[in-house]
This record gives C-alpha cells, sequence and structure tokens, in this order.
C-alpha cells in the first residue's frame, strides 16, 4: 500500500503516456486500407482498455481480500477501483465509436463486440446501482464484494471469448486477424509503453480516490 504515496511510478506514467501522445501522431504507420491514419487510434482506444481492465483485476482482488477479512480499506479499493474502471471503460467506448464511425461508416452497428462491450458495461452499473441500493455498510460491502468477484470473469466472456466465437467486424475476432499482425516495430515500441502507462494512470487515479475516500470517512467519524 505504501507505493500508491510515492511518486516515481507516477513520473513514469506520465512520461510515457506523453511519449504515446507525441509518437502516436508523429511516427509512421502502416498504410492498410479502410484503415489508413486511424490505425493511430490504436495507441489510445487499446490502452484505456487495458487500463480498465488493470484497475477491475485490483478490485477483484480486493474484493476477495475483504470477503476473508472484513476490512473496511480493501472494500473502499475495490470499489473506487470499480469507478475509475467505468471511467476508462467510458473512453474505451468513446474512441472505439468514433474509431467505427470513421471506418465502419457507422458508430454502433450491432456487432457482437459492440454489443457484449455494452453488456458488460450494463454489469458494472448494475454493480454500482447495488452498492447505492443498500444503506447497512458492511452488508453492502459483502454482498457487492461477491457480486464483483463473478461479475469479472462474466466481462472477460463478454468482451474476449465470446466475440471470437461468431462473425465479428472488430479485429481479433470472429476471424479477423488483430492487430498484432498489422504491428511493425516502430508501432509495438509505441503501444506497448502506452499499455503500460494507462494501466498506471488508471491505478494512480483510483487510488487518489480511495485516499480521498479515507478522508472522508475520517471527516465523518470526526462529526
Amino acid at each position: 500500500m505504501r507505493i500508491i504515496y510515492q511518486t516515481w511510478w507516477k513520473v513514469i506514467s506520465i512520461i510515457l503516456i506523453l511519449y504515446s501522445f507525441i509518437a502516436g501522431y508523429l511516427e509512421p504507420v502502416p498504410a492498410l486500407p479502410i484503415l489508413h491514419e486511424t490505425i493511430r487510434n490504436v495507441y489510445f482506444h487499446v490502452p484505456m482498455w487495458i487500463g480498465m481492465f488493470t484497475v477491475f483485476g485490483i478490485s477483484v482482488f480486493y474484493s476477495v481480500r475483504y470477503l476473508r477479512s472484513s476490512k473496511e480499506s480493501f472494500d473502499l479499493i475495490a470499489v473506487e477501483c470499480v469507478n475509475t474502471g467505468m471511467g476508462f471503460y467510458i473512453l474505451g467506448l468513446i474512441s472505439g465509436m468514433t474509431w467505427a464511425y470513421i471506418t465502419w461508416g457507422e458508430a454502433w452497428s450491432n456487432d457482437p463486440k459492440e454489443n457484449s462491450v455494452a453488456i458488460a458495461f450494463l454489469l458494472y452499473c448494475a454493480y454500482l446501482v447495488l452498492r447505492n441500493s443498500i444503506e447497512e455498510e458492511q452488508k453492502k460491502a459483502k454482498i457487492s464484494a461477491i457480486y464483483n468477484v463473478f461479475a469479472f470473469p462474466i466481462m472477460i466472456v463478454l468482451l474476449i471469448i465470446l466475440p471470437r466465437m461468431t462473425d465479428s467486424l472488430h479485429p481479433g475476432n470472429g476471424g479477423n486477424p488483430a492487430f498484432g499482425k498489422y504491428l511493425d516495430k516502430r508501432m509495438a515500441m509505441v503501444l506497448y509503453p502506452a499499455f503500460i502507462g494507462w494501466a498506471m494512470m488508471a491505478i494512480w487515479i483510483a487510488s487518489l480516490r480511495f485516499r480521498i475516500r479515507l478522508i472522508e470517512n475520517r471527516n465523518n467519524e470526526n462529526v
């Protein structure tokens, strides 16, 4: 837990994201049909999802720890990771819909990947609604922790497994090759640091939200 108060990894996060922005716009990319220059969006769209998966995964880890110990701070970490992940989820949706509009001709085409993303988004919206519908704190924490533990693998199935089993326009699904086929060394040198930078940024934001919640709880106890 002490690492969330340290500065070095936050500086690295900022450097990597700035690097991905600058290199993402300036470095040459492969000349591909349909995609053309829009392939640069892979530097932002996919790393946003990586950030989302990172904090959602951390949330599940601390939900399990809460169920084993009933420690309040573990529940706070879990919920703030979900709150942060939802922000990155929305960014991923917006960037993906924009990309789809440019390349496919419409922002939402009822593609299996898009529909699975929408269902998984509602799954986590239900988690937040569930938390806000229960007043008793320990009961709220326990029920939402159990829900969270089951929601994460369902999301993995919806976003990664099911789209690969059906016809889909989305790269890497329904028989379409993934972007790994198109990435050259120059793109890989931008994309992989972007994965790390956005994942660290998501953790940073979640840690800030967690620290704010701790301060709020302490103030409420002193009132």
